[in-house]
Protein backbone atom coordinates (compact mmCIF):
# COMPACT_ATOMS: atom_id res chain seq x y z
CA UNK A 1 0.00 0.00 0.00
CA UNK A 2 1.19 3.29 -0.89
CA UNK A 3 2.62 5.91 2.03
CA UNK A 4 2.83 8.95 2.68
CA UNK A 5 5.00 11.16 4.84
CA UNK A 6 3.84 13.52 7.32
CA UNK A 7 5.15 16.65 6.88
CA UNK A 8 8.84 17.66 7.56
CA UNK A 9 9.34 14.31 9.81
CA UNK A 10 10.51 11.20 8.76
CA UNK A 11 7.65 9.42 9.93
CA UNK A 12 4.93 7.33 7.11
CA UNK A 13 2.00 6.38 7.09
CA UNK A 14 -0.08 3.80 4.82
CA UNK A 15 -2.99 6.19 2.82
CA UNK A 16 -5.31 3.82 4.50
CA UNK A 17 -4.89 3.97 8.52
CA UNK A 18 -6.38 1.51 10.65
CA UNK A 19 -8.36 3.72 13.68
CA UNK A 20 -9.04 2.37 17.24
CA UNK A 21 -12.15 4.00 18.30
CA UNK A 22 -14.36 0.99 17.61
CA UNK A 23 -11.69 -1.66 19.20
CA UNK A 24 -12.87 0.43 22.86
CA UNK A 25 -16.42 -0.48 22.59
CA UNK A 26 -17.65 2.52 20.79
CA UNK A 27 -21.44 2.27 19.98
CA UNK A 28 -21.44 -1.88 21.39
CA UNK A 29 -19.40 -3.49 23.17
CA UNK A 30 -16.44 -5.64 21.31
CA UNK A 31 -14.48 -8.71 22.51
CA UNK A 32 -11.09 -9.25 22.38
CA UNK A 33 -10.48 -12.05 19.80
CA UNK A 34 -12.67 -9.93 17.24
CA UNK A 35 -10.99 -6.97 18.37
CA UNK A 36 -7.39 -9.33 17.33
CA UNK A 37 -8.86 -10.60 14.12
CA UNK A 38 -9.69 -7.05 12.61
CA UNK A 39 -6.35 -5.90 13.70
CA UNK A 40 -4.90 -9.02 12.17
CA UNK A 41 -7.30 -8.61 8.87
CA UNK A 42 -5.36 -4.97 7.94
CA UNK A 43 -1.97 -5.75 8.76
CA UNK A 44 -2.52 -8.78 6.14
CA UNK A 45 -4.26 -6.44 3.72
CA UNK A 46 -1.41 -3.43 3.89
CA UNK A 47 -2.14 -1.75 6.31
CA UNK A 48 0.90 -0.43 8.40
CA UNK A 49 -0.37 2.57 10.27
CA UNK A 50 -2.44 2.28 13.58
CA UNK A 51 -4.09 4.85 15.27
CA UNK A 52 -5.59 4.69 19.05
CA UNK A 53 -5.62 6.74 21.92
CA UNK A 54 -6.20 6.52 26.19
CA UNK A 55 -9.76 7.88 25.50
CA UNK A 56 -11.05 4.99 23.35
CA UNK A 57 -12.65 2.90 25.62
CA UNK A 58 -10.71 3.85 28.70
CA UNK A 59 -8.13 2.32 27.20
CA UNK A 60 -9.41 -0.84 26.21
CA UNK A 61 -8.31 0.08 22.40
CA UNK A 62 -4.73 0.85 23.55
CA UNK A 63 -4.37 -2.40 25.04
CA UNK A 64 -5.60 -4.49 22.48
CA UNK A 65 -3.55 -2.37 19.50
CA UNK A 66 -0.08 -2.93 21.41
CA UNK A 67 -1.05 -6.95 22.13
CA UNK A 68 -1.55 -7.51 18.17
CA UNK A 69 1.50 -5.22 17.37
CA UNK A 70 4.00 -6.19 19.68
CA UNK A 71 3.90 -9.36 17.74
CA UNK A 72 5.24 -7.27 14.48
CA UNK A 73 8.80 -6.12 13.50
CA UNK A 74 8.69 -2.45 15.12
CA UNK A 75 10.03 -1.07 11.94
CA UNK A 76 7.33 -2.41 9.66
CA UNK A 77 4.97 -0.01 11.18
CA UNK A 78 4.08 3.70 12.33
CA UNK A 79 1.93 3.71 15.81
CA UNK A 80 -0.09 6.98 16.80
CA UNK A 81 -1.61 7.51 20.06
CA UNK A 82 -3.02 11.15 21.59
CA UNK A 83 -2.50 13.16 25.05
CA UNK A 84 -5.45 15.37 26.81
CA UNK A 85 -6.64 12.90 29.19
CA UNK A 86 -4.63 11.04 32.12
CA UNK A 87 -6.97 7.58 33.25
CA UNK A 88 -7.66 7.92 36.93
CA UNK A 89 -8.94 4.28 38.48
CA UNK A 90 -12.06 4.34 40.03
CA UNK A 91 -14.75 1.75 41.65
CA UNK A 92 -17.11 0.85 38.59
CA UNK A 93 -20.32 -0.11 40.91
CA UNK A 94 -22.94 1.82 39.59
CA UNK A 95 -21.00 3.13 36.87
CA UNK A 96 -21.36 3.20 33.01
CA UNK A 97 -18.78 4.89 30.13
CA UNK A 98 -20.05 8.05 28.70
CA UNK A 99 -19.03 6.75 25.50
CA UNK A 100 -17.63 3.17 24.71
CA UNK A 101 -19.38 -0.13 26.33
CA UNK A 102 -17.08 -1.07 29.13
CA UNK A 103 -16.56 -0.91 32.47
CA UNK A 104 -16.16 2.25 33.97
CA UNK A 105 -13.38 1.56 36.07
CA UNK A 106 -11.77 4.30 35.07
CA UNK A 107 -12.65 8.11 34.95
CA UNK A 108 -10.94 10.87 32.15
CA UNK A 109 -9.56 13.10 33.70
CA UNK A 110 -8.54 16.86 30.98
CA UNK A 111 -4.64 17.36 31.92
CA UNK A 112 -2.75 19.48 29.09
CA UNK A 113 -0.11 20.00 31.49
CA UNK A 114 3.47 19.05 31.18
CA UNK A 115 3.34 16.32 34.12
CA UNK A 116 0.22 15.17 32.29
CA UNK A 117 1.37 15.02 28.88
CA UNK A 118 4.44 13.30 29.87
CA UNK A 119 2.09 10.79 32.52
CA UNK A 120 -0.07 9.78 29.51
CA UNK A 121 2.89 8.76 27.05
CA UNK A 122 3.83 6.82 29.98
CA UNK A 123 0.75 5.43 30.92
CA UNK A 124 0.22 4.60 27.15
CA UNK A 125 3.07 2.43 26.57
CA UNK A 126 2.17 0.71 29.47
CA UNK A 127 -0.81 -0.48 28.25
CA UNK A 128 0.38 -0.65 24.78
CA UNK A 129 3.88 -2.86 26.03
CA UNK A 130 5.76 -1.20 23.35
CA UNK A 131 8.95 1.08 24.04
CA UNK A 132 7.88 4.21 22.15
CA UNK A 133 5.15 5.53 19.63
CA UNK A 134 6.25 7.67 16.49
CA UNK A 135 2.94 10.10 16.78
CA UNK A 136 1.67 12.52 19.52
CA UNK A 137 -1.52 14.22 19.24
CA UNK A 138 -3.48 16.91 21.19
CA UNK A 139 -6.85 15.22 21.52
CA UNK A 140 -10.08 17.11 21.36
CA UNK A 141 -9.62 20.89 21.90
CA UNK A 142 -12.59 21.51 20.82
CA UNK A 143 -13.52 23.60 23.20
CA UNK A 144 -11.86 27.20 23.56
CA UNK A 145 -10.20 26.88 27.52
CA UNK A 146 -9.35 23.58 26.46
CA UNK A 147 -7.61 24.49 23.21
CA UNK A 148 -5.85 27.71 24.80
CA UNK A 149 -4.49 24.37 27.72
CA UNK A 150 -3.53 22.47 24.84
CA UNK A 151 -1.73 25.39 23.29
CA UNK A 152 -0.31 27.09 25.80
CA UNK A 153 0.72 24.09 27.82
CA UNK A 154 0.52 20.95 25.86
CA UNK A 155 2.15 21.93 22.82
CA UNK A 156 5.85 22.84 24.47
CA UNK A 157 5.48 19.22 25.82
CA UNK A 158 4.87 17.59 22.69
CA UNK A 159 7.56 19.87 20.66
CA UNK A 160 10.05 18.65 23.67
CA UNK A 161 9.34 15.10 23.19
CA UNK A 162 9.89 15.15 19.48
CA UNK A 163 13.19 17.36 19.60
CA UNK A 164 14.51 14.67 22.14
CA UNK A 165 13.47 11.75 19.62
CA UNK A 166 10.88 10.35 22.02
CA UNK A 167 8.40 10.48 19.12
CA UNK A 168 8.86 11.63 15.78
CA UNK A 169 6.31 13.65 14.48
CA UNK A 170 3.00 15.89 16.96
CA UNK A 171 0.26 17.37 16.50
CA UNK A 172 -3.34 17.55 17.71
CA UNK A 173 -6.73 15.66 16.55
CA UNK A 174 -10.31 17.28 16.56
CA UNK A 175 -13.56 18.57 14.98
CA UNK A 176 -13.62 22.05 14.90
CA UNK A 177 -11.42 23.50 11.70
CA UNK A 178 -11.27 26.85 13.33
CA UNK A 179 -9.19 26.01 16.17
CA UNK A 180 -7.11 23.45 14.09
CA UNK A 181 -6.19 25.91 11.90
CA UNK A 182 -4.88 27.97 14.71
CA UNK A 183 -3.26 25.55 15.94
CA UNK A 184 -1.17 25.01 12.43
CA UNK A 185 -0.58 28.76 12.16
CA UNK A 186 0.67 28.83 15.83
CA UNK A 187 3.24 25.79 16.15
CA UNK A 188 5.45 24.17 14.14
CA UNK A 189 3.42 21.10 14.31
CA UNK A 190 3.83 17.82 11.31
CA UNK A 191 0.40 16.31 11.30
CA UNK A 192 -3.12 17.00 12.17
CA UNK A 193 -6.23 14.66 12.43
CA UNK A 194 -9.35 16.06 11.60
CA UNK A 195 -12.66 14.55 11.85
CA UNK A 196 -15.28 14.57 9.64
CA UNK A 197 -14.76 18.04 7.67
CA UNK A 198 -12.78 16.69 4.97
CA UNK A 199 -15.57 14.17 3.36
CA UNK A 200 -18.33 13.81 0.84
CA UNK A 201 -20.86 15.38 3.02
CA UNK A 202 -18.68 18.27 4.29
CA UNK A 203 -16.45 20.37 2.92
CA UNK A 204 -15.32 22.60 5.32
CA UNK A 205 -11.95 21.78 6.05
CA UNK A 206 -11.27 23.55 2.19
CA UNK A 207 -12.57 26.77 4.15
CA UNK A 208 -9.66 26.94 6.22
CA UNK A 209 -7.75 24.13 7.64
CA UNK A 210 -6.50 22.41 4.26
CA UNK A 211 -5.45 25.83 2.47
CA UNK A 212 -3.51 26.81 5.86
CA UNK A 213 -1.94 23.33 6.10
CA UNK A 214 -0.51 23.30 2.52
CA UNK A 215 0.79 26.43 2.93
CA UNK A 216 2.87 25.68 6.33
CA UNK A 217 3.59 21.82 5.23
CA UNK A 218 1.43 20.37 7.39
CA UNK A 219 -0.03 16.89 6.62
CA UNK A 220 -3.81 16.04 7.19
CA UNK A 221 -5.00 13.18 8.27
CA UNK A 222 -8.88 12.57 6.97
CA UNK A 223 -10.66 10.68 10.34
CA UNK A 224 -14.46 9.88 10.16
CA UNK A 225 -15.11 10.30 6.05
CA UNK A 226 -17.60 8.37 6.46
CA UNK A 227 -19.36 10.76 8.45
CA UNK A 228 -20.23 8.13 11.59
CA UNK A 229 -21.65 5.74 9.20
CA UNK A 230 -23.79 7.22 6.28
CA UNK A 231 -21.18 7.47 3.84
CA UNK A 232 -20.35 3.48 4.77
CA UNK A 233 -22.87 1.30 2.60
CA UNK A 234 -23.43 1.96 -0.99
CA UNK A 235 -27.25 3.50 -0.15
CA UNK A 236 -27.77 5.05 3.52
CA UNK A 237 -31.16 3.81 5.19
CA UNK A 238 -33.42 5.10 7.32
CA UNK A 239 -32.16 6.37 10.64
CA UNK A 240 -28.33 6.44 10.09
CA UNK A 241 -26.14 8.39 11.71
CA UNK A 242 -24.63 11.76 10.53
CA UNK A 243 -21.75 12.74 13.22
CA UNK A 244 -22.75 10.61 16.02
CA UNK A 245 -26.60 11.28 15.80
CA UNK A 246 -29.42 10.87 13.33
CA UNK A 247 -29.05 11.80 9.56
CA UNK A 248 -31.26 15.23 9.47
CA UNK A 249 -33.08 14.42 6.03
CA UNK A 250 -31.72 16.73 3.85
CA UNK A 251 -28.06 14.91 4.49
CA UNK A 252 -29.41 11.54 3.70
CA UNK A 253 -31.06 12.99 0.85
CA UNK A 254 -27.80 14.53 -0.57
CA UNK A 255 -26.10 11.15 0.44
CA UNK A 256 -28.12 9.68 -1.96
CA UNK A 257 -28.11 11.87 -4.57
CA UNK A 258 -24.14 11.14 -4.51
CA UNK A 259 -24.53 7.42 -4.45
CA UNK A 260 -27.20 8.25 -7.46
CA UNK A 261 -23.87 9.53 -9.40
CA UNK A 262 -21.71 6.50 -7.70
CA UNK A 263 -23.97 3.99 -9.12
CA UNK A 264 -24.06 5.60 -12.56
CA UNK A 265 -20.61 5.13 -13.16
CA UNK A 266 -19.72 1.86 -11.41
CA UNK A 267 -18.41 2.72 -7.87
CA UNK A 268 -19.64 2.65 -4.15
CA UNK A 269 -20.46 5.31 -2.25
CA UNK A 270 -17.83 4.24 0.56
CA UNK A 271 -15.50 4.17 -2.63
CA UNK A 272 -15.67 7.10 -3.12
CA UNK A 273 -15.88 8.95 0.41
CA UNK A 274 -12.75 6.87 1.21
CA UNK A 275 -10.88 8.66 -2.17
CA UNK A 276 -12.43 11.91 -2.15
CA UNK A 277 -9.84 13.48 1.31
CA UNK A 278 -6.87 11.67 -0.78
CA UNK A 279 -6.97 14.14 -3.79
CA UNK A 280 -6.35 17.47 -1.22
CA UNK A 281 -2.67 18.24 -1.50
CA UNK A 282 -2.25 18.22 2.07
CA UNK A 283 -3.69 14.78 2.55
CA UNK A 284 -1.73 12.11 3.84
CA UNK A 285 -4.16 9.62 4.68
CA UNK A 286 -7.20 8.32 5.42
CA UNK A 287 -8.14 6.81 9.09
CA UNK A 288 -10.71 4.71 9.18
CA UNK A 289 -12.45 3.14 12.29
CA UNK A 290 -13.21 -0.84 12.42
CA UNK A 291 -14.07 -3.13 14.28
CA UNK A 292 -14.34 -6.45 12.68
CA UNK A 293 -12.27 -8.40 10.18
CA UNK A 294 -15.25 -8.79 7.86
CA UNK A 295 -15.44 -4.54 7.69
CA UNK A 296 -11.83 -4.49 7.38
CA UNK A 297 -12.05 -6.80 4.30
CA UNK A 298 -14.88 -5.11 2.79
CA UNK A 299 -13.39 -1.53 3.39
CA UNK A 300 -10.17 -2.24 1.84
CA UNK A 301 -12.41 -4.08 -1.38
CA UNK A 302 -13.78 -0.49 -1.77
CA UNK A 303 -10.37 1.25 -1.47
CA UNK A 304 -8.90 -0.67 -4.18
CA UNK A 305 -11.82 0.07 -6.23
CA UNK A 306 -11.18 1.54 -9.92
CA UNK A 307 -12.80 5.30 -9.89
CA UNK A 308 -13.51 6.68 -13.74
CA UNK A 309 -12.66 10.84 -13.32
CA UNK A 310 -16.23 11.38 -14.88
CA UNK A 311 -17.04 10.89 -11.55
CA UNK A 312 -15.83 13.90 -9.97
CA UNK A 313 -16.80 15.87 -13.11
CA UNK A 314 -20.45 14.97 -12.93
CA UNK A 315 -20.34 15.17 -8.75
CA UNK A 316 -19.33 18.61 -9.42
CA UNK A 317 -21.85 19.71 -11.95
CA UNK A 318 -24.61 18.73 -10.05
CA UNK A 319 -23.24 21.07 -7.37
CA UNK A 320 -22.50 17.97 -4.92
CA UNK A 321 -18.76 18.61 -4.55
CA UNK A 322 -17.27 22.13 -3.85
CA UNK A 323 -15.58 23.28 -6.78
CA UNK A 324 -12.87 24.53 -4.42
CA UNK A 325 -11.78 20.85 -4.28
CA UNK A 326 -8.82 19.90 -6.22
CA UNK A 327 -10.24 16.87 -8.49
CA UNK A 328 -9.86 14.50 -11.53
CA UNK A 329 -11.86 15.56 -14.41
Amino acid sequence: MRTNRLGRSTVEVTELGFGGGPLGGLFEPLDDDTAAEALAAAWEHGIRYFDTAPHYGIGHSERRTGAFLRGRPRGEFTLSTKVGRILVPQDPEGRTDESFRVPATHRRVWDFSRDGILRSVEDSLTRMGVDRVDVLFLHDTDEEDRFEAALRDGWPALAELRSQGVVGAVGAGMHHTGLLTRFVRETDADVVMQAGCCTLLDHSALDDLLPACAERGVSVLAAAVFNSGLLAVPRPAEGARFEYAPAPPEVLRRAHRIADVCEAHGVTLPRAAMAFPLHQPAVAGVVLGMRSAEEVRRNIASFQEGIPAGLWADLRDQGLVDERAPLPG
